[in-house]
Order: structure tokens, then C-alpha cells, then sequence
């Protein structure tokens, strides 16, 4: 399958997903992270603000910004700022995601660990993004631990790589843990 097939498949079983299933699937995924020594460990932590249909990220990004410094990413072009976390500051942007305001941007090298969402991955870390590489761009220049979270069936076989494609690290999804950096 191209990655256009792959989208359309992996939405289809996204639409089929009760909002129970949603729920457990997001509480298990981020117990897993949250108990991990990376996660322990990490001081600034990039996450995403989620869309409808990704792994919802609000109850992490609640229980844990006043403990961590949470940065959420924002479109700025064709790339990524990163902005510190706070309820009072968002507004919807981009893609109707709630994004931080301001002018507060820092570096993506202060980021210890960054949690990506993706349509698709498979075991050797590579993804399949929404198609506009915002976040392939951002994570060229990190060296942050890269954390790629989903539903189990969007975990697949394989992904033909490109040469702009950058892969994660560990994808977490409810009934795996993988360490790609192992392979």
C-alpha cells in the first residue's frame, strides 16, 4: 500500500473506534510512558495538542505541567515552533488545533523527549505523518528521545522510507513498547 492507502485505511479504523476504546487506549499508552525511567528522567517534554482522532494528550499535558515544563508545538509556515504550555495562552491555529500564543519560543535542542503522533509506523521507528512534514522538519534538528504513540492497528508491517523521513525512537502503542533505536 502507498501512504495515501495507508491514511485512508488507518482513518477508516479510527472512525470505528467507540469513545471507550479511545479513552483506554490514551490512559494505557501514556501509564506506560509516564512509568518509564526516559519519562521520569525528562525535564522538558514536547507533546502534541490532539486532534479528534489521535490519542488524546489532555490528561497527560494536565497532569504533568505543573511538575514538567510541557511545550506544545505551533504552525509558524512550513514549520514548528515549540512554546511553553498554558492553558491561559491557547488559541485555536492551524488546522483547528489548540496552539500556545505568544513570542516565547525556545530551541528544540532543550527538549529531552518529544511524543509524536503519526497516522502509521512500523517496528524500525518510521512513520507516516499527515503529509505536510512538520513534524519530519522538527525532528531533523532534535536529538530529544522521539516517542511515537497510537492505536494498535497503527502499528504495521512496513513503511517505504524517504530520504526527508526521519524515524522515532520508541513507539508505545496499548500492547507495545518498542525500542526501535535497538534494531
Amino acid at each position: 500500500m502507498n501512504k495515501k492507502e495507508i491514511r485512508q485505511e488507518i482513518r477508516q479504523l479510527k472512525n470505528r473506534l467507540t469513545d471507550y476504546k479511545k479513552i483506554e487506549s490514551a490512559n494505557i499508552v501514556f501509564e506506560k510512558i509516564e512509568s518509564s525511567d526516559f519519562f521520569i528522567k525528562a525535564k522538558n517534554v514536547l507533546i502534541y495538542n490532539s486532534l479528534p482522532d489521535e490519542l488524546s494528550t489532555k490528561s497527560v499535558i494536565s497532569r504533568w505541567h505543573r511538575v514538567k515544563n510541557i511545550f506544545l508545538p505551533r504552525v509558524n509556515g512550513d514549520n514548528l515552533e515549540i512554546l511553553p504550555y498554558d492553558a491561559n495562552l491557547l488559541e485555536i491555529g492551524s488546522f483547528n488545533i489548540y496552539e500556545p500564543m505568544g513570542e516565547n519560543t525556545y530551541d528544540i535542542s532543550i527538549i529531552d523527549m518529544i511524543i509524536v503522533p503519526a497516522i502509521a509506523y512500523d517496528r524500525n521507528g518510521n512513520r507516516i505523518g499527515r503529509g505536510k512534514g512538520y513534524y519530519d522538519r522538527l525532528l531533523q534538528k532534535a536529538s530529544a528521545l522521539k516517542i511515537g504513540v497510537g492505536y494498535d492497528f497503527q502499528l504495521i508491517p512496513h513503511i517505504d522510507s524517504e530520504p526527508h523521513d526521519i524515524p522515532i525512537d520508541i513507539i508505545v502503542t496499548p500492547n507495545n513498547f518498542i525500542n526501535c533505536r535497538k534494531k
